[in-house]
């Protein structure tokens, strides 16, 4: 493996150091070799099994999280299971040596698959092998003196699945969470898009045919208006590319400077608020693109020819004397308003406007 393809992440590096760490309870069989009468050679040769065991068991367990840790589940799970077969010769020349003792194996044989195999590998092979064990042990050496070992192996096969139950829940969490940030991330952008461009191209529409009535009648306006419609259509590509890029944060100042431009050059009379400080500087960001987005609409659609804004600390209030409230579906801009500013905390109400004519649009956070 070279170095840029061992796994980066701790668990997959590391991790296999919490299943190595239960081998202390080799320490039993361990004990039972040395104070038992013995030869030396005997007490050498089980201890040399013994380690055997122990490092087919750490290797096969390091190298099974660091293939998935890559996302090689097949390679981990052939190599799981040639790991596997060695543990349990090894086990089986261990128990020829020392007799029942050699059951403190049993425990990581039988959970050693819940770290490479999948679920359905994991019940076939960890099961058949506790029930084999189970019974050639309680043939060899009886029922009472192997008992404890196999009520031992069941828990911890219990541990282990449960864990991994738990962790895969937890990744699956994370992924949905994960998914749903990314939803959100371009829903935001896709708000952020509309308004940008539904803004920048009202305006544009509205002095273009104000320059286009003006080309024989006043030449030299007409074309003050295309200048104007220039630095707009840069301005509007330079907003789309910061909203792409996550950059675009509206500013209420400037909402309102364009909201009376927006209104101006549509012939709408404008009476806007003359200072924005009074706003929380908590919601500025969100009645900025309220605003920007109401502007919109009332050049748009409403036919007005008067419009007011006003602000508070914690609201916005947008009247004109329009066509009024339709009894239609909302667009996608009061649509994507609505919902920026309910995840701000807020509600928006969208009524008719003083004397039931005209429409006012409310923000309140």
């Amino acid at each position: 493996m070279s170095r840029t393809d061992r796994p980066t992440d701790a668990w997959s590096r590391w991790g296999w150091l919490f299943g190595g760490i239960w081998l202390v309870f080799f320490a039993f069989p361990l004990g039972h070799i040395w104070t038992t009468a013995g030869n030396l050679l005997w007490r050498l040769l089980a201890t040399g099994v013994v380690a055997a065991f122990m490092v087919t068991y750490v290797l096969t367990v390091r190298r099974a999280v660091r293939r998935i840790g890559m996302g090689e589940y097949a390679a981990a799970a052939r190599g799981g299971m040639i790991g596997l077969g060695v543990m349990i010769a090894v086990a089986v020349a261990l128990g020829w040596l020392i007799g029942p003792n050699a059951l403190t194996a049993m425990p990581f044989i039988i959970g050693v698959p819940v770290f490479f195999l999948p679920w359905r590998g994991v019940w076939t092979v960890s099961l058949g092998l506790f029930g084999v064990g189970m019974v050639t042990s309680a043939l060899l050496w009886g029922v009472w003196p192997t008992v404890m070992y196999w009520g031992i192996s069941a828990l911890v096969l219990t541990i282990s699945v449960l864990s991994r139950y738990l962790e895969e829940h937890q990744e699956s969490a994370q992924e949905t969470q994960q998914q749903l940030a990314l939803t959100e991330e371009r829903e935001r952008v896709a708000r952020d898009v509309h308004d940008v461009l539904g803004h920048s191209l009202t305006v544009v529409t509205v002095k273009t045919e104000l320059a286009r009535r003006l080309v024989d009648a006043d030449p030299e306006r007409a074309k003050q208006e295309m200048g104007e419609v220039q630095d707009l259509a840069r301005q509007a590509l330079a907003e789309i590319r910061a909203t792409v890029g996550g950059l675009r944060v509206a500013r209420l100042a400037d909402e309102v400077e364009a909201a009376d431009v927006a209104l101006r050059g549509a012939g709408i009379g404008a009476e806007l608020p003359d200072d924005v400080l009074l706003v929380d500087p908590r919601h500025r960001i969100t009645l900025a693109w309220v605003l920007r987005e109401a502007v919109t609409n009332v050049v748009r659609h409403s036919g007005a020819t008067r419009c007011e804004v006003e602000l508070g600390e914690h609201w916005l209030r947008v009247t004109d004397d329009g066509r009024g409230v339709r009894d239609s579906q909302e667009g996608n801009g009061i649509r994507g308003l609505r919902e920026r500013v309910e995840q701000a905390g807020g509600a928006l109400s969208l009524r008719p406007g003083p004397g039931g004519s005209g429409t006012t649009l409310e923000v309140k956070l």
